[in-house]
């Protein structure tokens, strides 16, 4: 017998994402701790190293068709609740609305349920959201927005945010190992330094990337040395076709998806992110790490906990453009129809023009936000989401947090 606690994780899959690292970084940083077992429902495309790790596979993977659904959600929950009953964890930790739900239907008398809300779109699940009310003993939100609403819509006082966690060391160090691909050299035609842009995310239109690219437009225009690349998995026709008729086609990468994405990061002088909605963002803060300054939309939830020192709703009442905040700049969220028509520049969209054209023509403002997003990165490391973990799980017992 080891004599640790035991701590359950558990996943739909371990499949490149958000929540899957979350919970495969848990797994690791815990097993000083904690007996871990991780618990998913199909390892058919594991994309991080589980070498090591105790891991349950239930072979219950997705099915298709609205009975077939619920039938397995049944299986699902029955498997993991004998799980419960043989492994006996002190603690049950999911990941995702589809774990929660199995983790909350598979309740027992002897384990703690714990809930991680990874998105604020959860929060529009209005009976799931009251299920995880009701069965859970610890509702874990990635930002405090989400953990204020449940407190006020839900009248919830089980619940507390726990931040994303990031290796900050060990982002700047694999910047540092290789070089991008880049269709570019290092100056162009004139002589110039290239200025670079970086974005990360999927092909997705809650990702707003057709502002972004409306937007660059218009940066290329006035600093023609300036250069835009977007990482993310997708073939995003639609928006190289919208980088063709707005004529920045040759000053724009898609680089795809990329497995060594801070290679790229590396060379940007700024981070953007134009999203309408987000969890948490995780390139934010990785670009941050590796110095980049940060421009977002003040979309729900996340950029404003990370980039204000302290949060203030009326933000935009008075001031429609942008808020300077200590580690970065918010601008408010954009249209959200995506729109692909070259010729149909928002107001908005200048306007984000002009906040990066000023941050790149001032060397100084701009080298300010770029040391003021690496100090906040510092405050999402390992450590910190060690200590807010084991206090959470240990309460009163300081013998687990020295």
């Amino acid at each position: 017998m080891s004599g640790k606690r035991k701590l359950m994780l558990v996943s739909p899959m371990l499949h490149q994402g958000g929540f899957e690292r979350i919970c495969v970084t848990t797994a690791r940083l815990m097993a000083a701790y904690f007996d871990i077992t991780v618990v998913i429902f199909d390892s058919s495309d594991i994309a991080y190293d589980v070498d090591g790790l105790h891991i349950i596979d239930l072979k219950l993977g997705v099915k298709r068709g609205k009975l077939r659904k619920i039938w397995n959600i049944v299986r699902r929950s029955r498997r993991l609740y004998q799980l419960k009953k043989q492994l006996k964890p002190d603690i049950c930790y999911s990941f995702g609305t589809t774990a929660n739900i199995v983790n909350a239907l598979s309740k027992t008398k002897k384990t703690k349920v714990w809930l991680g809300l990874r998105s604020y779109m959860d929060m529009e699940e209005q009976i799931k959201i009251k299920l995880f009310v009701k069965l859970a003993d610890l509702i874990i939100c990635c930002s405090k927005v989400i953990e204020q609403e449940l407190k006020s819509k839900f009248h919830c006082d089980k619940t507390t945010t726990l931040y994303n966690l990031y290796d900050v060391e060990d982002i700047q160090k694999q910047a540092e190992e290789k070089e991008p691909d880049l269709p570019w050299s290092d100056v162009d035609n004139q002589g110039r330094e290239l200025k670079y842009m970086i974005s990360m995310g999927r092909e997705d239109a809650v990702k707003g990337f057709w502002h972004m690219l409306k937007a660059f437009s218009l940066i290329h225009a006035k600093i023609p040395e300036a250069r835009l690349v977007i990482l993310g998995d997708g073939s995003f026709a639609p928006y190289k076709k919208l980088a063709e008729d707005l004529k920045i086609q040759d000053a724009v990468h898609f680089a795809g998806m990329q497995k060594e994405p801070y290679k790229y990061l590396k060379k940007g002088s700024i981070y953007l992110l134009t999203s309408l909605r987000e969890g948490f963002p995780n390139a934010l803060v990785e670009g941050m790490a590796l110095g980049l300054a940060p421009i977002s939309t003040d979309c729900m939830t996340g950029p404003a906990e990370i980039l204000l020192d302290e949060i203030n709703g009326e933000r935009f009442k008075l001031n429609n453009v942008a808020v300077y905040g200590k580690y970065g700049i918010l601008i408010p969220v954009m249209n959200e129809e995506p729109d692909f028509d070259a010729e149909q520049i928002l107001q908005e969209e200048r306007n984000l023009a002009d906040i990066v054209v000023d941050l790149l023509v001032d060397d100084r403002k701009l080298q300010n936000y770029q040391s003021a997003a690496k100090e906040r990165a510092q405050f999402f490391t390992y450590e910190s989401y060690i200590r807010q973990f084991l206090q959470l799980a240990c309460e009163k017992n300081t013998n687990m947090v020295e």
